[in-house]
């Protein structure tokens, strides 16, 4: 039996600028009408949507994508079912990913969507995983280490917040491929955690009062690949810490997103006496390759190779609030919305 299309979607947009971490109350939740459908439009019912720290910068302007506006809809990865269509590429009923946005639903173009058989999900990889450890964490992590990085066997890795998806996503890569691996969290929780998911060693910083000391006791010979997704006094802590020809791997900034002015780069002499590299990535530059990389880790969970988690908080409009938590380091892996159930 065929339900009516809904003629609206509660929609979280954003209410104002946020200025350091973003409150509640830069977000405005609206119940939104849902226009007619125009040819190659879809109407997609979200059961899940994504909460990203690198969507900070966005909040307040350009980054590496456009500024949203005010009333703007918040955007995200998401998982949803399509109700109504006039496309000729999906379905009622087909389950598709793509940038769906912080809402129960809406009215997008069939453009940009992937559409996801979910014969293909099971037990161990289950379809929130494709924006997660499949999606664009779990990619940052592969083309991260892999490009950028350029690992050999024998090498010495170190990741700042290791524990958040993109982190243990890296360190469970780089054990695949020999290194070995250390991580940066807070708390025994998260540095337990790690352990769990074969990290060589773990540094609590909560407990550390000498960073670069406890990074040095922890790597001995020195780091080979930094993976950064924090910045700041943690990335200058990293630098002293590098070995000859180092690389950095820088994947996101989380301590910097909300500061007014900026911590940067303090160490840099080291770039020169130690001939050190850092790069960025954005990891759509890679979108050509990302059927093979999905393939690949979806082997590495099966064979028990790749572990990961989702924190999914239940209804939408816990979104803001989960979202502030973000930043004071409150989450375990993914941390998704689920919308519907």
């Amino acid at each position: 039996m065929t339900h009516p299309a809904p003629k609206s979607f509660q929609q979280w947009r954003l209410a104002k600028h946020p200025d350091g971490v973003p409150t509640p109350d830069c977000f405005e939740l609206v119940d939104t009408p849902m226009p007619e459908l125009a040819e190659g439009q879809v109407m997609i019912a979200t059961h899940y949507f994504s909460l990203d720290p690198g969507m900070r910068g966005r909040l307040s302007g350009d980054s590496y994508a456009a500024g949203l506006k005010i009333s703007e809809l918040i955007e995200s990865a998401g998982i949803g079912e399509i109700v109504a269509s006039r496309s000729e590429r999906y379905g009622v009923g087909d389950y598709v990913m793509g940038g769906l946005g912080w809402c129960e639903g809406n009215v997008v173009s069939d453009r940009g969507l992937q559409k996801l058989d979910p014969a293909l999900f099971d037990d161990k990889v289950s379809m929130t995983a494709t924006i997660g450890v499949l999606g664009v964490p779990g990619l940052t992590a592969w083309f991260g280490l892999q490009d950028l990085g350029q690992p050999k066997a024998g090498e010495t890795l170190l990741i700042s917040s290791a524990a958040g998806p993109v982190g243990a996503t890296t360190g469970q890569i780089g054990k695949a491929l020999g290194l070995t691996v250390v991580g940066i969290a807070g708390g025994s929780d998260k540095c337990s955690y790690l352990t769990e998911l074969g990290f060589d060693a773990v540094i609590d910083y909560k407990q550390a009062s000498d960073l670069p000391a406890a990074i040095k006791a922890a790597c001995p010979d020195g780091v080979d690949i930094y993976f950064d997704n924090v910045g700041a006094e943690m990335l200058d802590a990293a630098i002293l810490n590098m070995r000859l020809n180092g690389r950095i791997v820088v994947s996101g900034q989380v301590s910097e997103y909300n500061r007014a002015q900026p911590h940067g780069i303090r160490n840099t002499t080291a770039f020169i006496t130690h001939r050190l590299r850092m790069q960025g990535l954005v990891v759509y530059d890679y979108h050509k390759q990302f059927v093979d990389a999905q393939a690949a880790m979806a082997k590495m969970i099966r064979d028990g190779s790749l572990r990961y988690t989702e924190d999914i908080s239940q209804g939408i409009a816990d979104a803001p609030k989960a979202y502030e938590a973000l930043f004071a380091g409150a989450n375990f892996g993914r941390r998704l919305i689920k919308t519907i159930g």
